[in-house]
């Protein structure tokens, strides 16, 4: 019985092309020819690619157009653009080395290292030049407190700026804002809401003491609890001082005796005569 072995050779080429900008790339296998700047190249197993401002990892990349202008890759691609510092993962990548402009498509994952800005949608396509992210489908962004979603947004890395639309949504902690058209300025936390507008606000208590409002409103309980206590004290201070000078008036009147020991003396005088 015949045994088959089977062996993989990872490729590693280096290509300078006459504008400068050098590509580096390796897989498990490679077909095309490396080096013709007008030939369709194909990296299968582990595909490396590296340009002077990406790299990607993918189960395939293709290489194509002049000068190898055009860089598609697919299955679990990951990369990072080194001059923007952004990092992505989705299903598949086409790449514009001359416009540098990215199209990221399948459950995209995009991360701005630099501001902690952390983004998901279906498709993103990124302008490097311009610092620009167009997401659209399912677009889920976050950023320290704010999270954000919509169909559309356009994010601006450079001002962090976001426009969303819609049905846009902003929330922040317990605050909810609603609208077709919503615009956050990620520095100020400052937010734009355009077109049936809806939202919600939460009060929230002080955060340097939580039990101040409790306490104010136990303090002002226990000052009216006292004022009403010293009004009726004092109530009752009055009914007695009036019931006191009542009895005082009383006692000063004089007393009217009737002196029934005149009247029969009258009486038998008048008995006596007759």
């Amino acid at each position: 019985m015949k045994k088959v072995f089977f062996l993989t050779v990872l490729f590693f080429l280096s290509i300078q092309f006459s504008f400068g900008e050098k590509i580096i790339f390796s897989a498990n296998n490679m077909t095309g020819k490396a080096g013709d700047s007008n030939t369709t190249t194909r990296l299968s197993g582990n595909a490396y690619i590296k340009t002077e401002t990406m790299e990607i990892q993918a189960e395939s990349v293709e290489l194509s157009g002049e000068d190898y202008r055009y860089i598609k890759a697919t299955g679990n691609v990951v990369g990072k653009n080194t001059e923007t510092n952004m990092e992505f993962t989705c299903e598949g990548l086409d790449y514009d080395r001359t416009t540098k402009i990215a199209e990221l498509r399948g459950n995209v994952d995009l991360t701005d290292i630099d501001n902690d800005v952390k983004a998901k949608a279906q498709v993103i396509v990124y302008n490097q030049d311009t610092d620009i992210a167009i997401l659209q489908i399912k677009v889920n962004l976050l950023q320290e407190d704010n999270v954000c979603t919509g169909s559309y947004a356009v994010y601006y890395k450079a001002t962090q700026l976001l426009e969303i639309s819609g049905n846009a949504q902003v929330k922040q902690k317990d605050d909810v804002f609603r609208a077709q058209f919503i615009t956050l300025d990620m520095d100020t936390q400052d937010i734009t809401l355009g077109g049936n507008v809806k939202g919600t606000v939460t009060e929230s208590k002080s955060k340097d003491n939580p039990e101040t409002s409790d306490n104010t409103e136990k303090t002002d309980t226990a000052e009216n609890s006292d004022e009403e206590t010293a009004e009726k004290s004092a109530g009752s201070e009055a009914d007695v001082d009036a019931s006191v000078e009542s009895t005082a008036e009383e006692e000063k009147a004089p007393a009217v005796e009737y002196d029934k020991s005149e009247e029969l003396e009258d009486l038998v005088d008048y008995s006596e005569e007759n």
